[in-house]
């Protein structure tokens, strides 16, 4: 077995482990600095729309030898509006400029066929209106609300609330992180976009159900036993689906950014530029958010129940006194221990998978009492 593998058994059965929770301050200390620079991208430069969400033309040219800054300076000087060209693999232009009303696009298509030094028939003209703009803009928020809505209501049903809200917060994180990368990087907002942020949102919130899953089977009756803390379990679910976390969003961004890299910078295809990056920035924020955002969150939430804080002070109570009585640690870890008024409750689905059964049964109860 590779040593990524034995790595993940181990960490699965709980053998080894990082304290994620423990360190949460930290995670949430990132994300906020993150978020903040991600906000402030967002004022100060705003986002580059394209012509699909506030109107436009695209118009497509014959096989030109202009280059693509002087087409950019004469579509400007034909529109009074900044154009995008892109040169295309057969040697033709496309020309993109935004904010112009389509009765003026004949005057504009006449004037770049004179600069371009090409046929005016040669050169084809797309044009969306502004109004058709907005309504796919509204659609498009329209969109990704309902998705918020309908999350936090199967959660809320298949889980609870509080796993509701740290889905919807690490949703929220990821959304803030990747529109604030296009702020920043002034890559073009396209359909394309939307689509691949709201892939990365159903990526994200599945790795989050992943751990959340395992960590509503690891806390079945957790307050029957003295051994750990809401936290501890919390920690355990992160560690032992991390490796499958790790695996996943790699494979998952190694194609994402083939698309990115090599076919959007190397090749030039700008075309790509504008899915392959919300789905880049998206599902490496994801894989970060469920890990170091979203469980951290419910624990937090969780340890402010009555029950869970009555939990966290027996089981630091009996650490105490397995430190003042010398016993060690591993040995008071051996395997869960339950209070006497709970002797004859059900063991609690928490702790190693791998226990003996028998050891299990033989802590915390008279030796001659069966059940």
């Amino acid at each position: 077995m590779s040593k990524l593998g034995t790595l993940g058994a181990r960490l699965h059965r709980g053998e080894i482990g990082y304290d994620f929770v423990g360190k949460r301050k930290i995670w949430y200390g990132i994300s906020i600095l993150i978020t903040i620079t991600a906000i402030l991208g967002l004022t100060v430069r705003g986002l580059n729309m394209g012509i699909e969400f506030q109107g436009g033309a695209v118009f497509t040219t014959g096989k030109s030898s202009v280059s693509v800054n002087q087409a950019e300076t004469f579509a400007h000087e034909a529109s009074g509006h900044e154009a995008v060209v892109q040169k295309l693999g057969n040697g033709s232009l496309r020309i993109q400029i935004a904010g112009i009303d389509t009765d003026k696009s004949d005057a504009i298509k006449n004037k770049l066929a004179t600069d371009l030094n090409v046929k005016a028939d040669d050169i084809n003209a797309d044009l969306v209106g502004p109004s058709w703009g907005d309504q796919i803009a509204n659609k498009a928020w329209e969109g990704l609300a309902i998705f918020m809505v309908l999350v936090v209501i199967y959660l809320a049903i298949a889980f609870e609330w509080r796993m509701a809200i740290a889905a919807l917060v690490a949703l929220i994180h990821d959304i803030t992180i990747t529109v604030g990368i296009y702020a920043l990087v002034g890559f073009e907002v396209t359909p394309g976009t939307v689509i691949g942020l709201l892939t990365i949102l159903g990526y994200s919130l599945y790795d989050t159900v992943v751990v959340f899953d395992s960590l509503k089977e690891q806390t079945k009756d957790i307050t029957k036993q003295t051994r750990w803390t809401y936290s501890d379990v919390a920690d355990r679910s992160i560690n032992s689906t991390l490796v499958r976390s790790i695996n996943t969003t790699v494979v998952a961004l190694l194609p994402v950014a083939g698309l990115l890299f090599i076919g959007g910078g190397v090749l030039g295809a700008g075309v790509l530029n504008d899915i392959s990056l919300s789905l880049f920035v998206g599902l490496a924020a994801g894989a970060y958010s469920s890990i170091f955002i979203a469980t951290p969150l419910v624990a937090d939430l969780k340890e402010r129940e009555p029950q869970m804080k009555a939990l966290r002070k027996r089981v630091l109570a009996k650490r105490a006194q397995a430190a003042a009585t010398g016993e060690s640690l591993e040995q008071e870890n051996a395997g869960p221990s339950y209070d006497d008024d709970l002797d004859d409750a059900t063991p609690a689905v928490v702790g190693p998978r791998n226990q003996p059964a028998s050891r299990a049964r033989g802590r915390g109860r008279p030796s001659g009492k069966r059940r």
